[in-house]
């Protein structure tokens, strides 16, 4: 061990490697070694498939040279990589040594974070083909829970979280598609982000559902998953799954929004969860914000279509070549599941019938979760490893009962660690928001973190949400009204398909909505939330056409918003099929 080594702690965080390396007390090389050192220690809890090794890292860390610190976000920052995403020059696994490939480039993420100037440490063991959210079922070993050996350690992004927990890597990616980028985060004292679908481009995963699969990260704290989350986020144009959402700035929610009713707890430490979870309801009723009671029947429904329902027929539509040709090489409960995938009740018919139904629940929690963040345990319990081995089925099955629907309803999440259940026994919740609302969900993580508080106009009553459309949207000239007037930015959305949008002959240009008895087209808006005391003012000064009307949103709730005169539209021109002024602008 060397001097440096002396004083790594095993909770490493991007901000304490900064300093370290600002001040000149430690060097890469130094950390490097270090972890290295770890994962031979820790060699027999089964975190690693592809193993730290200096002969590998080097070239990492030989770049580093050509980096300025000041222009890398994560210049120096060691990470670990879940091996179903593809690290250039070394195999991808996806735990079965028979499906391995070596790929020539890197992930797209994992390519971000190299340019970012993190370092790749190694590739870690997974719940084989991503199949499993207990950490088990791996030909490479089980995965020991980093604080209890005799615990699982969550899956199917065993090794990931366990690397972290472990002090072998600051952050590390895994992979999530019904909770495998929280259930490991919350049994290991983590934090789990997972971003809205396509948030992070998928090229160069392995996938398990490619439809619901998100790269994930888990780290120490939230700030490091939001740097991770920075250097990653953005649309690929040759990934078909990629979405443009921008990176998240902190929001308050208007409410948070618990279960109603008693919540079902599992496994040898059932009543010890059920108590962190009380707690942990305590601190959210104690935050501040209104508190909703909601039924959890719509969670609970889709839930049940992922493993019950035809998306395991997308599963063995990724993998079923290779199972059928490779007979017996796959981890038994593994092929079981998978096999599944291939029943004949999975009809095209069956198909789009799951799709209809799950179409209606992602309309109903639109309703149900618009500026809201719901609240959760991430697990109800936790099992030992030997009683996974005895019922592997049941265990796996209740480890996904609060995160299974997350993916299928297009939600955003982020676990979080709460008050442990008992010494060394680890309890998470998870927070969620709709799709492209990480805001929420990171301005409720600071909100149980302590580090801010609600505000008065953070009250729906001292406050409007106000809709735009136009050159106040942020980055655009008049966002400094906005700000002026103490609003800050809610989401992005759209508005019902009911309107014409035209370009106004104006100095300088701006665009009109105008609002159509018939036909029409939906017209992409920023909600802002506005203080009502400087509300009046802002909505006087607004120059003719325009004004503050309803606008209706595709949701066919309305809020007050810019909308425009009709008679404009007789010398604008009609831009409609743009969609929207940032779009029109982007590509006029």
């Amino acid at each position: 061990m060397t001097a440096a080594g002396n004083f790594i702690p095993k909770q490493l965080t991007v901000e304490w490697l900064k300093e370290k390396y600002a001040t000149g007390k430690i060097t890469p090389e130094e950390v490097v070694d270090q972890l290295i050192v770890r994962s031979v220690e820790d060699a027999d809890m089964n975190i690693w498939i592809t193993a730290p090794s200096r002969d590998c890292i080097q070239p990492y860390l030989d770049r580093l040279a050509d980096l300025d610190p000041n222009d890398a976000p994560l210049w120096g920052v060691p990470f670990a990589i879940k091996d179903n995403i593809d690290l250039a020059g070394v195999p991808t696994t996806a735990a079965c040594a028979e499906f391995a490939y070596t790929p020539e480039e890197h992930s797209v993420v994992v390519g971000r974070l190299i340019a970012a100037g993190a370092i790749p440490m190694g590739k870690t063991n997974l719940d084989q083909f991503a199949t499993g959210l207990v950490g088990t079922r791996s030909p490479y070993g089980e995965t020991h829970n980093a604080l209890n050996g005799e615990l699982i350690s969550g899956g199917s992004s065993a090794g990931s979280a366990v690397a972290v927990a472990r002090g072998q890597a600051v952050f590390s990616l895994g992979t999530d598609t019904a909770g495998s980028g929280r259930v490991p985060a919350a049994l290991n004292g983590l934090v789990g982000f997972k971003p809205s679908l396509g948030a992070w481009p998928t090229k160069g995963v392995v996938p398990a559902c490619a439809s619901l699969d998100c790269v994930t990260v888990f780290a120490h704290n939230a700030g490091d998953a939001l740097i991770v989350d920075k250097a990653v986020r953005g649309v690929e144009p040759t990934d078909p799954w990629s979405r443009d959402y921008e990176p998240p700035i902190g929001h308050i929610p208007s409410k948070l929004a618990l279960p109603r009713g008693e919540l079902e707890f599992y496994g040898p430490y059932a009543e010890q969860y059920r108590s962190a979870w009380l707690s942990a309801v305590k601190r959210a009723e104690g935050l501040g914000l209104p508190v909703e009671y909601v039924d959890m029947d719509i969670y609970e429904q889709a839930a049940s279509i992922l493993y019950e329902g035809p998306w395991v027929a997308e599963r063995w539509a990724a993998l079923g070549d290779f199972v059928e040709a490779n007979p017996g090489i796959t981890f038994p409960v593994t092929e079981t599941i998978l096999r599944g995938g291939a029943s004949d009740k999975y009809q095209a018919a069956s198909v789009f019938r799951a799709m209809h139904k799950l179409q209606a629940y992602k309309a109903e929690t639109r309703g149900l979760l618009m500026d809201t963040v719901l609240v959760l345990p991430t697990c109800g319990g936790t099992w030992t490893r030997e009683q996974v081995r005895e019922d592997p089925i049941v265990t796996n099955r209740d480890m996904g009962k609060y995160t299974n629907h997350c993916n299928l309803l297009d939600l955003c999440a982020i676990a979080i660690p709460s008050d442990d259940a008992a010494p060394e026994l680890p309890f998470g919740i998870t927070l969620f928001a709709l799709a492209d609302r990480e805001d929420l969900i990171v301005g409720a993580e600071r909100l149980f973190a302590g580090e801010i508080v609600p505000t008065p106009t953070d009250s729906e009553a001292d406050t409007t949400l106000v809709a735009v459309c136009g050159l106040h949207m942020r980055g655009l000239p008049l966002e400094k009204q906005m700000n002026a007037c103490g609003a800050t930015f809610v989401r992005e959305t759209d508005s019902a398909a009911k309107y014409r949008m035209v370009k106004l002959p104006t100095e300088p240009a701006k665009p009109g909505m105008i609002k159509l008895s018939e036909g029409g087209a939906s017209i992409r808006l920023e909600v802002w939330k506005m203080p009502l005391s400087a509300f009046g003012g802002f909505a006087a000064a607004i120059p003719a056409p325009l004004g503050i009307g309803k606008v209706e949103l595709d949701d066919g709730s309305e809020v007050p918003g810019f909308v425009c005169e009709a008679y404009a539209a007789t010398d604008a021109e009609d831009i409609t099929s743009a969609g929207g002024w940032r779009s029109y602008i982007a590509n006029g």
